[in-house]
């Protein structure tokens, strides 16, 4: 039996000519994306593409989960819950990928780093405006964050909208007033630019949820799926921290920051604490 046997003929229905017709990469704008990785390194450094893809994907991946959390805050403001939980599970799978991706930087070795890691200059993750995005959304607010992006008047401007905007988590419990639980006013009326912290008044209202999930089975399951989305984020952080801490140890972010010291107090901070706080109230 001769290789042919094993060929896959082209069927005749398949379009070959894309001379007037738009095509896969046309579609997808293949011919930016692709050409966006820029190197610096002189002489090119072979590593340094696996740096720099590493964290354009991110990027996409953290465009596309602001997108999907966007537009779950809205449902959730329309009182639409099956659709917000919906896109709060595209979210999870999102996080996922990004937890995942941790795995192919760490094949960075810190010697392969250390060469390119001059080009850098003051370039950092912790510039990322689609993550300070993300973690607004989410509530972690902080206004200093914002000093960081004074120098692009269109991402200052979009942070700024974002931080004087509820959060997802005061959408959902505004939702649960509507529902008719007990959400104290002084939470409906808070200062949405905020860092929310923990209310304790608070836990009673998730308390009621969890211990009559049959009768509340809707909201009970909001819950869990928010407590998803802190679990992956959280895992998200932990590994960043290990990976960075396994190429370059203790030295400093090439931001500036402290490095690993700094990534390390980000695994303290929380968005919904009160869904953690109810555990231990349940059953008790």
């Amino acid at each position: 039996m001769t290789g042919d046997a094993y060929a896959r003929p082209l069927e005749e229905g398949v379009r070959r000519d894309f001379s007037e017709a738009m095509s896969y990469g046309d579609y997808l704008r293949l011919d930016l994306v692709l050409g966006a990785q820029q190197p610096l390194s002189d002489p090119l450094r072979h590593d340094e593409m696996l740096f720099i893809i590493q964290h354009q994907v991110s990027e996409l991946w953290l465009k596309l989960m602001l997108h999907e959390l966007r537009e779950a805050r809205s449902l959730l403001a329309r009182d639409d819950l099956s659709p917000a939980l919906k896109c709060l599970a595209r979210v999870e799978h999102i996080q996922h990928a990004l937890i995942e991706q941790w795995g192919v930087l760490s094949s960075l070795t810190p010697s392969e780093y250390a060469e390119f890691r001059g080009y850098l200059q003051s370039s950092s993750g912790f510039q990322s405006w689609q993550y300070r995005a993300v973690e607004f959304i989410l509530g972690n607010k902080d206004p200093q964050m914002l000093q960081v992006f004074e120098h692009d008047p269109q991402i200052h401007a979009l942070l700024t909208a974002l931080y004087d905007e509820p959060t997802i988590y005061d959408e959902f419990l505004r939702f649960l007033h509507r529902l008719g639980h007990p959400i104290p006013r002084e939470i409906l009326e808070r200062d949405v630019q905020q860092r929310w912290h923990l209310h304790p008044s608070l836990v009673p209202v998730f308390l009621d949820i969890y211990d009559h999930t049959k009768s509340h089975w809707r909201e009970y399951e909001a819950c869990e799926t928010l407590v998803d989305v802190e679990d992956n984020f959280q895992l998200w952080r932990f590994r960043h921290l290990k990976t960075v801490e396994r190429i370059i140890g203790s030295k400093s972010g090439s931001g500036g920051s402290s490095g690993v010291p700094f990534l390390r107090k980000a695994l303290d901070l929380t968005f919904f604490p009160e869904l953690y706080a109810v555990r231990a109230e349940i059953g008790s």
